[in-house]
């Protein structure tokens, strides 16, 4: 039977021998210190990231469509994001007569705590080398075996707070926002997951970051999975509600679907997990697909740079490409947006998994693979 430390490779407290003397490897208090420095790191770093992506989408955006962007609040517009934070924690906060409160006030909650806690797996260097000041900072929070099946639960865990916030409301069109909204959600999860099983079969593990060392062995994955990477990067866009895909704030265009009766803080939740949701997918598509922290080449200079530089730059690439999307194409109709899915992502998913197992089944049978 499997213990839960097989779950864990760096990241799991080990047990300390009676005679063994007190360090880092053995010692469970110095690895929760370990852990909890790791984690404040991090997390404070994707809060930072958040918090600046809303600066840089407003620039991106801007210059694509010839205007100037946030330019007033500090240099070049720097302070505009903590003047935005300052502005939504001083808005009241309001609930509802009609509101189902407890239900109410844990929806943001829902969506928010699951959208921080994907990045509790993502690999921003080598997991299993020692890390940072003698392990002190490691590469990732946790090394989890099943770190994929971790990210995927979670992003299903997600689609609760919008149905939390729709029901609870009491409010018809924030019911009926809510519906469409995880409709939405869950028919693009579908494709979301199937179009990573490439990716997963190629590699044998569902560890993120064996998966970026089976690609520093061997090639990128999106050069054998490309349609795959294509289906993930649609089915990716969808759900997190992003423009051409962002039926929820779209609810014909007179009111903002699920979180429609929410304000203050309790509405800058949803929004940061919309934020937070969008570098989980950008982090991501560069780890199953770019080679996450690993260089494009083995070799003088590309070596020289560090392996979180490597996935900041990948992960830089898909932020822009959302900023790009959203300035660039017209919203969907709803029809249109699960015609999509169902008549021809889930086809091209299946396709690629079926296409993929047959050609690893033949290699394996030829020697190819192991």
């Amino acid at each position: 039977m499997l213990s839960p430390a097989h779950f864990f490779e760096i990241g799991a407290a080990p047990t300390v021998a009676p005679d063994q003397a007190v360090n880092p490897q053995t010692d469970p208090f110095i690895w929760f210190l370990q852990t909890f420095i790791t984690l404040f790191i991090i997390m404070n770093v994707v809060l930072i990231i958040m918090a600046y992506q809303t600066w840089a989408e407003r620039k991106v955006m801007a210059r694509m469509q010839l205007r100037y962007g946030p330019n007033q609040t500090g240099p070049a517009g720097l302070l505009q994001p903590i003047a935005d934070a300052v502005k939504m924690l001083g808005k009241e906060y309001i609930i509802p007569r009609d509101a189902d409160r407890p239900v109410f006030l844990m929806a943001p909650i829902m969506s928010f705590i699951p959208a921080v806690a994907a990045f509790a797996v993502i690999p921003w260097g080598d997991a299993r080398s020692e890390g940072l000041l003698g392990g002190w900072i490691r590469p990732a929070i946790a090394n989890l075996n099943v770190g994929i099946l971790y990210m995927l639960a979670l992003s299903s865990v997600g689609v609760y707070g919008i149905i939390m916030a729709g029901y609870s409301s009491g409010n018809k069109y924030s019911m009926l926002g809510s519906l469409r909204s995880s409709g939405q959600v869950v028919s693009y999860e579908l494709t979301l997951g199937l179009s990573l099983m490439g990716v997963l079969i190629q590699a044998g593990t569902l560890n993120l970051n064996d998966i970026v060392r089976q690609q520093q062995a061997s090639i990128w994955y999106i050069f054998p999975q490309f349609f795959g990477f294509v289906v993930f990067l649609i089915s990716g866009i969808a759900e997190t509600n992003r423009n051409p895909f962002d039926l929820p704030e779209a609810e014909s265009e007179l009111v903002a679907g699920f979180h429609l009766e929410y304000s203050g803080m309790s509405f800058g939740l949803f929004y940061l997990a919309e934020y937070i949701s969008m570098n989980a997918i950008a982090a991501l598509a560069a780890i199953m697909f770019f080679g996450g922290w690993a260089p494009p080449f083995d070799i003088a200079p590309f070596n020289w740079i560090p392996g979180p530089i490597w996935l900041f730059i990948k992960f830089s690439f898909f932020l822009f490409l959302y900023y790009w999307i959203r300035s660039t194409l017209p919203r969907f109709r709803y029809d249109q947006l699960m015609g999509l899915v169902w008549k021809i992502l889930f086809p091209i998913a299946l396709a690629n998994l079926v296409i993929t197992a047959v050609v690893k089944l033949v290699g394996i049978s030829m020697g190819w693979w192991v």
